[in-house]
């Protein structure tokens, strides 16, 4: 993957409704880390009114940033997913292998919290990852589900990569949809170029 460069389309949804749309131009710089350049106009601030009906609409904004903020920092348990807690599943006797139709299903669970369930697929035949899902909860198993599917493709050059990512908050009826398209080879610098840079 480092040798493309590809745009993320995120939309987040609440109830149904659009709330927000951003684009980001994305690759993977020299340290192996995901870079992004946002691509289009800035999302402009929501506007507060002003008054006792401002500070109910300023709360509830502040509720919804901390439920996302928290919602991100609990997915970043389960996205990209962690070798040695797949290890540690595996070791627990908490892993299942089924062989179904020429895919592999791998499921673990207990991987990051007691009950999450986090099920890898994979095409037998091709050997690349087909998908991966995760099933967990905010807060309460019961009430906070979050759950997050991962559909993956390939480039023509077989290159494996996530096609979308979709995340579902059902407390608050919350969905985070992740699309990866337009990919192209990075532009490599020529020996001049690379020169220059000195």
């Amino acid at each position: 993957m480092t040798k493309y460069q590809w745009l993320q389309t995120t939309q987040i949804s609440v109830k149904g409704e659009t709330k927000k749309e951003e684009r980001a131009q994305c690759w993977y710089g020299p340290d192996g880390k995901l870079q992004e350049t946002p691509v289009g106009a800035p999302a402009q601030p929501q506007s507060v009114p002003k008054g006792p009906m401002g500070k109910v609409v300023a709360k509830k904004m502040a509720e919804m940033q901390d439920y996302m903020d928290r919602l991100k920092s609990l997915m970043s348990h389960y996205a990209p997913p962690d070798p040695q807690k797949i290890q540690a599943a595996m070791q627990a006797g908490t892993a299942n292998l089924n062989m179904t139709r020429g895919t592999a299903t791998l499921t673990l669970q207990n991987y990051y919290k007691a009950g999450d369930q986090v099920v890898f697929a994979f095409d037998v035949a091709t050997k690349r990852l087909a998908s991966f899902n995760v099933n967990t909860y905010l807060d309460d198993p019961e009430k906070d589900v979050v759950t997050m599917t991962n559909q993956f493709a390939s480039l023509p050059d077989g290159t494996n990569h996530v096609q979308q990512t979709v995340v579902n908050a059902t407390a608050k009826q919350i969905q985070i949809r992740t699309t990866n398209s337009g990919y192209s080879l990075v532009a490599q610098p020529t020996a001049g170029q690379l020169y220059r840079s000195f």
